[in-house]
Order: structure tokens, then C-alpha cells, then sequence
């Protein structure tokens, strides 16, 4: 594969985790979100854009290895579940700051979390790096799921 073509593919990565990034900044927390009660662990505001931009661009720079390292012909099979978790990690955001829905983001969370550990098993069929870079979003996600749950619960939820 000649370099042009592979920082296309790099690019095109790049645009779409961008893409689903957009829903995040689209749907910001706001006055409804410093309302409520949160979880104990839950990070200063300035945690959050810095930790999700570090891992947009590690999600983009595994899909990018897995897309090179996959067969022509095994693609596809490697690739949907990425697509498919950027889909349910863009759901989250509407679901939780735009429709103030925290129980049914929880479970697009567990869905992301299910997706995510999808793709790092597909990537790790072709690359191993790509499923490592993976390994922190998974974590970020886990905590993620904590910090949804407990401040669902902490407001009336469950």
C-alpha cells in the first residue's frame, strides 16, 4: 500500500470519529447537568474534553492499524463493530445531556462497552497494537459507566 493511501485511510478515520466527537460538542452538559447530585469520583469539567480527545484520536490510530494489518477480504468482519460502537459512544451524549434519558444511556453505555470489547477482540485477530490503543477508551468507558449509573441513581433513577 503505498503511503498516500494509507494516510487517506488515516484521514478518512479521523473524519469519522470526529463525526461522532461533533455529538459530544453539540449536546454540552449545561445547567440541567450542574444540577445534579454526582458520583463521588466524578472528575473536575476539564478532565473530560482533554481525556475524549486523547481517545478519539486513539480510537482513529487503531482503526487505522486494524484497517491496514486486516485482509482485503476480512475487512468488513474486522471493522462493523468499530462502526458500530462510534455509532452507540455518538448516542450516548443525545441520550444523556440532550434528552436528560440517564437510564436509557446507561444501557447504550453497557451496549458501547459490549461493542467496544468486540472490536479489540477483531482488532487483536490482526493487529495487536490497534487493540491495545483501545485498551484506555475501554477503561474510560467502564468509569464512564460508573459515573452514568451512580449519578442515574443519585437522582431519583432506578
Amino acid at each position: 500500500m503505498t503511503a498516500t493511501r494509507s494516510l487517506m485511510i488515516l484521514l478518512g478515520w479521523l473524519a469519522l470519529v470526529v463525526l461522532a466527537a461533533l455529538t459530544g460538542i453539540a449536546t454540552p452538559p449545561g445547567e440541567w447537568y450542574a444540577g445534579l447530585a454526582k458520583a463521588p469520583l466524578t472528575p473536575p469539567a476539564l478532565v473530560f474534553p482533554i481525556a475524549w480527545s486523547t481517545l478519539y484520536l486513539l480510537m482513529a490510530l487503531a482503526a487505522w492499524r486494524a484497517t491496514l494489518a486486516a485482509p482485503p477480504a476480512a475487512r468488513w468482519h474486522t471493522l462493523w463493530p468499530f462502526v458500530a460502537q462510534l455509532a452507540a459512544n455518538a448516542l450516548w451524549s443525545i441520550l444523556f445531556f440532550g434528552l436528560h434519558w440517564m437510564g436509557l444511556a446507561l444501557l447504550d453505555l453497557l451496549l458501547l462497552w459490549g461493542l467496544i470489547v468486540l472490536t479489540i477482540r477483531r482488532f487483536a485477530g490482526v493487529s495487536r497494537l490497534a487493540a491495545w490503543l483501545l485498551a484506555p477508551y475501554l477503561a474510560w468507558v467502564s468509569f464512564a459507566a460508573y459515573l452514568n449509573a451512580a449519578t442515574w441513581w443519585l437522582n431519583g433513577g432506578g
